[in-house]
C-alpha cells in the first residue's frame, strides 16, 4: 500500500484519524531514515555520543575546568541527547512543507501532523538513546534519586516546546527561505547558550536570572536532577513550563493563520 493510501482518513473518530496517521507518517520517516543503514539505530546515538566524548575530553583532560558535576560523562549525555532532540526537530521542520509538498496537497488530514511527525520521529530516537545515558551511569558510578520521577515531566515539557517551535518555523520558512540559514545559525548560537556542557549554577550570577529565559535551562534541570538533585531549580522549571506553552500557543496560532497561504505557496 502507498503512503497516499495509507494516510487517507479511515471512517474513524477525528481523533483516532489524526492518531492512526501521525503514527504512519512517523513509522515512514523511522523507516526511511534506517533501511538503507547496515549500523540503524546505531546512528541515532553516534553523534550525542561523539559529541560528548569530545566535550568530556576538552574539559576533563585538557583544560580541567570546573564545570558541571562528577561523572561529567553523564552530566553531559543528561542533556545532550535530549538537545539532539530538539535540535533535530527543529532543523527539519525548516523543510516539513517543502519537502513534502505533493503529498500535503493531496491529502485532506489536519496539517499539523507534517510538524508533529518530525517531533515524534526524533522523540523516539531520543527515548532509544536512554539506555545509552543509563549504561553510563552504571559505568561511571553515577548515583540515582527519587527525582528521576521527573524525567517524564521534562519529556512533556520539551513536547510542547518542540512543537510550538516547529508550528511556528514550517510555515514561515515556506515565505522567507533564508529563514532556513537563519534556524541554523540561531541553533548553533543556543546549543552554547543553554547548559548544556556547563550547569546554570556555573553561570555568574547576573547572568543566572537571564539563563531562565532560555525554556531548555529548566527542561534540562529535570532531566538532570534523577542523577544531579543539586542541578534541579525550580523557578527555571516555572518559567520553561510557562514560555513552552506560550510557544504552543503562539504556535497554534501562527500556523492556524498561515495554512492556506502555505498550501496555495507550495
Amino acid at each position: 500500500m502507498s503512503v497516499y493510501a495509507e494516510v487517507r482518513p479511515q471512517q474513524r473518530t477525528p481523533f483516532a484519524r489524526y492518531r492512526h496517521s501521525l503514527w504512519l507518517l512517523t513509522r515512514r520517516d523511522l523507516r526511511v531514515r534506517y533501511s538503507t543503514s547496515a549500523l540503524g539505530y546505531f546512528w541515532s546515538i553516534l553523534d550525542p555520543l561523539v559529541m560528548a566524548g569530545i566535550y568530556w575530553f576538552v574539559f576533563t583532560q585538557v583544560f580541567q575546568k570546573p564545570v558541571g558535576t562528577e561523572p561529567y560523562i553523564v552530566f553531559l549525555l543528561s542533556a545532550l541527547l535530549p538537545w539532539m532532540w530538539f535540535n533535530g526537530s527543529v532543523s527539519d521542520s525548516t523543510r516539513a512543507f517543502l519537502r513534502e509538498a505533493k503529498l500535503i496537497r493531496s491529502t485532506k488530514i489536519p496539517r499539523t501532523i507534517w510538524v508533529n511527525r518530525l517531533v515524534l520521529s526524533k522523540g523516539i530516537e531520543f527515548l532509544a538513546s536512554l539506555p545509552v545515558l543509563a549504561l553510563f551511569a552504571i559505568l561511571a558510578g553515577a548515583t540515582v534519586n527519587a527525582d528521576l520521577v521527573l524525567f517524564p515531566l521534562a519529556i512533556l515539557i520539551q513536547l510542547a516546546l518542540t512543537v510550538g517551535i516547529g508550528l511556528i518555523v514550517a510555515p514561515l520558512v515556506v515565505f522567507f527561505r533564508d529563514l532556513e540559514r537563519a534556524i541554523k545559525l540561531v541553533l548553533r548560537f543556543l546549543f552554547y547558550a543553554s547548559p548544556i556542557i556547563y550547569g546554570t549554577s556555573d553561570l555568574p550570577e547576573n547572568l543566572h536570572f537571564w539563563a531562565a529565559f532560555n525554556p531548555l535551562s529548566g527542561i534540562f534541570s529535570l532531566y538532570r536532577a534523577g542523577f544531579f538533585p543539586e542541578q534541579l531549580d525550580w523557578f527555571l522549571v516555572l518559567v520553561s513550563a510557562v514560555m513552552s506553552l506560550a510557544f504552543l500557543a503562539v504556535g497554534l496560532l501562527v500556523f492556524t493563520r498561515t495554512e492556506r497561504a502555505v498550501l496555495k505557496e507550495i
